[in-house]
């Protein structure tokens, strides 16, 4: 027996005996669940089939992060708010301090971004180092955030590779609400890197029954932490963003909403670089983010129906003090009208079909020698929910994606779950994803002479085909009296990976020139468990283990930057009804990184919160992060790709009305 093999049949058995323990009563998870947790079993979910469901039955492996748990902590970015979910890393490879959000082993760029379920353009195909899809929604607007794991473009298209994280925003609601939230987060070193925050969410009816509004905004600011060995140059960049939003809803009936919103942002980032000739320079990115959206829900005795149209842009300016390549300036625009209708056919089969087109734009100075460049995408999708009986429900979708470039593209899925009692349930899938070449990489045109330092010149390839993910899933989960344990099976196998290919001669004396070809394979599979216990009236436990397994199947070497091991758990308890306290715990396991280099060490954090409630309308919050001071990058930068903070403290304060 394989080590997968005994790890599995040793969660299965617990799995039995839980259930065997625990009989026949009643679910109640998610009022056992501490704040600051990761929500066990919330009211529903969306992402998975886009109507609402509950999490037991959801075609997908879902995580759902509560907005309030978020509130209660220091939360930079989406990052932070999704670090602790099974399944996820934090890819620090993307360079300069800055991250990514990986699934199971997935790049980044193969996890779609979503904002009530409405993508936002994505940059780091055209810019390096880009992160700036992570920090637009403040956690005071946030009613939680789903994550699915696995491929998810037959319902989402391109981009859905890895899987999907959502954002579900606050709405307005026939009461007035509100909340303001602030922290200050003070490292313990006199490297800087001291971050500060504060935002706050409005809702309510402007008309009673008819017209409500929502508004939030956030000003969030990280002062650049220096690096430890030169402290002329930063480890990560000084961060100043400020971002709003304006929503109104009109119900015109009980059977209609119509919502329109704008959203506005701005980011600064300034960091000091270390050049060629030992030379150090400062670099600027100034990146503005618009979103405008406008939507129509109906319930109808037929069925339902959506249709929304809505734009997002973003804006980057760069600058260098040396005058060297700031890479830029870049504009993105991706505008997207999209419907679907959904209705019962009998009483086994719910349907939903759909449409989309959607124009993407790029304005960039190396993508073609007009600076511009542009392409419209088609895509029409079906989805059948059937009902077998009252344990069985089989779920089929696919979506048919029409690219100028490259033709049609089909992405299948298929899942089976089955409830063999109220606490149980067993789920299978499998499913395909595709992500599109970007707009440089199938510009003929392209050309960036910034490779390899300088000395590379990367040119676009017009004949390259999309990268596609054959996924398959087999999982348990139990949920029962404040009990909960899970376990996923998963393996990708993933195909046409496009990787920047060396070519034999080049046309430019004493430069290497390099193109853009599908030529890697890669197979990651896996094992993740989750685990949430009652261990005493006031304490509870919750934790997860994911296990993967990632190879390049082109040279049968593991792929690099990924840990084979890694591991959350948060202990809470509750004090007394005013104040709880909770340690939360991340491993993260030893990462290869290549054939002639050593692998990077594993380590572990721990953090500490503690929350006071002074009154219903006032909680005030304190911690401590990273207390055993792991300042990876900071203390060895040849080995961790990232700088942490180190030791630092926290302090907020929640006010509602």
């Amino acid at each position: 027996m394989t080590a997968m093999q005994a790890l599995l049949a040793a969660c299965l058995t617990a799995l039995a005996a839980m259930g065997q323990a625990n009989g026949t009563e009643e679910q109640g998870s998610r009022s056992n669940t501490p704040r600051g947790a990761v929500a066990t079993l919330p009211a529903v979910v969306v992402t998975a089939t886009t109507s609402a469901r509950s999490q037991a039955d959801a075609p997908a492996s879902v995580s759902v992060i509560d907005g309030q748990a978020l509130r209660n902590r220091p939360v930079g970015d989406l990052a932070d708010a999704v670090r602790d979910t099974p399944g996820i890393g934090l890819d620090d490879s993307v360079g300069l301090g800055r991250r990514g959000i990986s699934v199971r082993g997935m790049s980044p760029a193969h996890t779609l971004i979503l904002i009530d379920g409405q993508r936002i353009n994505t940059s780091a195909g055209a810019i390096a180092h880009s992160d700036f899809e992570l920090g637009w929604v403040p956690t005071e607007a946030i009613e939680r955030v789903e994550v699915v794991r696995g491929p998810m473009s037959s319902l989402y298209g391109s981009e859905a590779l890895g899987g999907v994280v959502n954002v579900i925003t606050r709405s307005a609601t026939d009461s007035w609400h509100g909340s303001v939230s602030s922290y200050a987060l003070i490292n313990d070193h006199g490297l800087d890197g001291d971050q500060y925050k504060s935002g706050f969410y409005l809702g309510g009816p402007l008309v009673p029954g008819k017209l409500g509004l929502n508004a939030w905004g956030e000003f969030r600011r990280r002062d650049a932490l220096r690096e430890a060995g030169n402290t002329a140059l930063t480890a990560l960049d000084e961060q100043r963003a400020v971002t709003g939003h304006v929503g109104l809803s009109w119900t015109p009936d009980a059977r209609q909403r119509i919502d329109f919103s704008v959203d506005a942002g701005k980011e600064d980032q300034h960091g000091w670089r270390g050049g060629s000739t030992n030379t150090v320079y400062k670099a600027d990115n100034d990146v503005k983010r618009r979103r405008y959206a406008l939507s129509h829900a109906g319930q109808w005795q037929w069925g339902s129906s959506q249709l929304r149209l809505y734009r997002s842009t973003l804006e980057r300016h760069a600058w260098r003090s040396d005058g060297g390549d700031a890479t830029g300036p870049n504009r993105f625009v991706d505008t997207v009208l999209d419907g679907r209708v959904g209705f019962a056919a009998g009483d086994a089969h719910t349907l939903t079909l759909g449409a989309e087109t959607r124009r993407e734009s790029l304005e960039d100075p190396t993508v073609n020698r007009a600076g511009k460049k542009a392409q419209t995408h088609y895509a029409l999708f079906a989805q059948d929910e059937i009902a077998l009986g009252s344990q069985w429900e089989l779920v089929l979708g696919s979506r048919f994606d029409h690219h100028e470039d490259f033709g049609w593209e089909t992405s299948p899925r298929a899942y089976l779950l089955f409830h063999p009692t109220d606490a149980w349930t067993l789920r299978a899938g499998v499913g395909r994803g595709f992500k599109a070449p970007t707009l440089k990489q199938l510009s003929p045109e392209y050309e960036s002479r910034a490779a390899m330092g300088g000395r590379g010149i990367i040119r676009g390839n017009p004949e390259l085909r999309p990268e596609t993910n054959q996924s398959f899933e087999l999982g348990a989960a139990f949920a029962q009296a404040g009990w909960s344990a899970g376990a996923t099976l998963f393996h990708n196998n993933v195909r046409n990976l496009i990787e920047t290919v060396r070519q034999p001669s080049c046309d430019v004396p004493g430069r290497v020139c390099l193109e853009y070809e599908n030529v890697a394979k890669a197979r990651l599979r896996g094992l993740e468990l989750t685990a949430g216990m009652p261990l005493l009236p006031q304490w509870r436990l919750e934790a997860n283990y994911t296990y993967l397994d990632a190879r390049d199947r082109s040279t049968d070497e593991r792929l690099a930057d990924r840990s084979r091991h890694r591991a959350n758990a948060t202990l809470a308890w509750d004090v007394m009804a005013q104040l709880r306290t909770r340690l939360r715990a991340e491993y993260i396991g030893a990462q290869y990184r290549s054939a002639t280099e050593s692998e990077r060490p594993g380590y572990t954090l721990l953090h500490w919160y503690v929350d006071y409630d002074v009154n219903r309308n006032l909680s005030l919050h304190a911690g401590i992060e990273n207390f055993t001071d792991k300042r990876l990058a900071n203390d060895d930068a040849g080995v961790y790709g990232r700088a942490d903070e180190g030791r630092r403290y926290f302090a907020g304060l929640t006010a509602r009305f």
